[in-house]
């Protein structure tokens, strides 16, 4: 084939469509190389899919085999994590690439068990990933991962993330007693979890999930404005007065300017431990209407699942502890989707020059 019949290949493997966040491929397609009809071609993706990019692969080689000049693709696919924009006058945090940040317009909902699979998810999917837990008067993250101990720290002003399944993780729960009631005022509380986010010394990490308390009050505006978030991911259940809290959040976050990455709808059906069988016993399309009402992304449903709830609270995550569950496969792939669809977002162009010092 000649150079003019590769480019051909190469502008129709662009046009793919990415099942991940719905957008051509177009110069994530790097080198394609034929030989006597057969055809290798790299795709670098802008975020991380090693347990689900079977579809993707599906989908480049259904397109180049349709072509009659073709009779065999080899497609390899690989990632390429950059830091995206934040909110103006913000700086991104030393060490990490992207904060996500999870939301719900009220408590109840599953945001902490959502944003707890979504870090190990993104991990699974080949990231380096931390969580912090920002919800001060109801520290959930340090049982569903296990935490116990005190976190060391590195000098006077620094602590060291704790390890705890892969993840780099830190939470108010790890620093108080677990019996010692959090009772601050909004600003203290917001002071205390800046200081927590910007003096823990996060190490590398592609992606820092921020658990966010539930609710759009004072805490929630001011970290929302204060802390470099490039992108949220909303949390609802599929019922009426979940959806009409979400509105209120998506809402605050359009204020300030974080781009909202879509919505999960947790809790969507229930499924029978006996049968399998599974019943929307908290209705259905909750998600769907709040998803096109808002023109946000539905990334997902997640089920009301007894070995989702086991795993969570016994500090062994179900992502972890049955990789190979349904469950944890609906998790992959809308970590898949929320990471396609922050790589579609601007990019941090905020580089850190080194100072030169001139020496006659």
């Amino acid at each position: 084939m000649s150079g003019s019949v590769d480019k051909e290949l190469k502008a129709k493997a662009s046009a793919v469509i990415d099942p991940n966040n719905q957008a051509p491929l177009g110069s994530a397609v790097r080198d394609l190389v034929e030989r006597d009809g057969r055809v290798a071609l790299d795709v670098v993706l802008g975020y991380p899919c090693q347990q689900t990019r079977a579809p993707l692969e599906a989908a480049i080689r259904s397109t180049l085999m349709a072509d009659e000049r073709v009779q065999a693709v080899s497609v390899e696919i690989s990632h390429a994590i950059v830091p995206h924009a934040v909110q103006d006058g913000l700086a991104p945090l030393d060490g990490v690439g992207n904060i996500i940040a999870v939301a719900s317009g009220k408590g109840g909902v599953g945001k902490s068990t959502v944003a707890v699979s979504l870090a190990l998810a993104l991990q699974a999917q080949g990231a380096r990933v931390g969580i912090l837990d920002a919800d001060i008067y109801g520290p959930s993250i340090p049982r569903m991962l296990g935490l116990s101990g005190r976190p060391q720290t590195a000098g006077e002003q620094r602590i060291v993330p704790m390890e705890a399944l892969g993840l780099q993780a830190m939470s108010i729960g790890v620093l108080v007693e677990v019996d010692q009631a959090m009772i601050w005022r909004g600003p203290i509380a917001t002071q205390a979890l800046q200081q927590m986010l910007n003096q823990t010394q996060w190490q590398g990490l592609d992606y820092l999930i921020l658990d966010l308390p539930p609710g759009t009050g004072d805490i929630q505006l001011t970290l929302a404005q204060k802390v470099p978030v490039a992108g949220v991911v909303t949390v609802t259940t599929p019922q009426a007065v979940a959806i009409d809290d979400v509105r209120r959040a998506v809402a605050m976050f359009g204020k300030v300017k974080v781009p909202v990455l879509g919505v999960v709808e947790n809790m969507s059906t229930h499924i029978c431990s006996q049968c399998g069988h599974e019943d929307a016993i908290f209705g259905s399309g909750g998600g769907e209407r709040i998803a096109e009402e808002m023109n946000i992304p539905l990334l997902g449903q997640v089920p009301l699942d007894a070995q989702l709830g086991r795993t969570i609270d016994g500090g062994q995550a179900l992502m972890v502890a049955q990789p190979d569950h349904p469950v944890s496969h609906r998790l992959g792939e809308i970590a898949c989707r929320v990471a396609a669809r922050l790589a579609m977002q601007s990019q941090n162009r905020t580089v850190r020059m080194p100072k030169i010092k001139i020496v006659e």
